[in-house]
């Protein structure tokens, strides 16, 4: 008798917990995504030390980058076109220190790289 009223009393409980719904509604302002967007743009205006590593033509280029993403995953790398030739450029370093301290590093896989400067804002 005392498995069976147990039984029924976890059986009221469970139906009971289980018979709760709710609904939420987010809604958003639309100055979020105004936001969003001035700070991606800013991102990407941001002036940045690189590392070029190679260049070429285009499938020169990928094999150059496959490698790179290979030796140094932890960077991202990026082909840039620059007539008459891709670029392959890795890092975004806000810091010469620390873009200097990664050149070291990757002009012993790549004794071709060069530590590129930020272009100066013309604003």
């Amino acid at each position: 008798m005392k498995i069976l009223s147990t039984i029924a009393v976890f059986a009221c409980f469970t139906h009971f917990s289980h018979s709760q719904s709710a609904q939420i509604n987010i809604e958003q302002d639309q100055k979020i995504d105004q936001l969003l967007e001035v700070y991606k743009s800013s991102l990407s205006n941001n002036e940045y030390y690189r590392i070029q590593v190679g260049f070429g033509n285009y499938a020169k280029a990928q094999k150059i980058k496959s490698n790179v993403e290979e030796d140094f995953p932890d960077l991202p790398s990026k082909i840039d076109f620059d007539s008459p030739t891709y670029r392959v450029r890795v890092g975004r370093f806000t810091s010469r220190l620390n873009a200097e301290r990664k050149f070291n590093e990757v002009r012993i896989k790549y004794p071709d790289a060069m530590l590129l400067k930020p272009k100066k804002s013309t604003k």
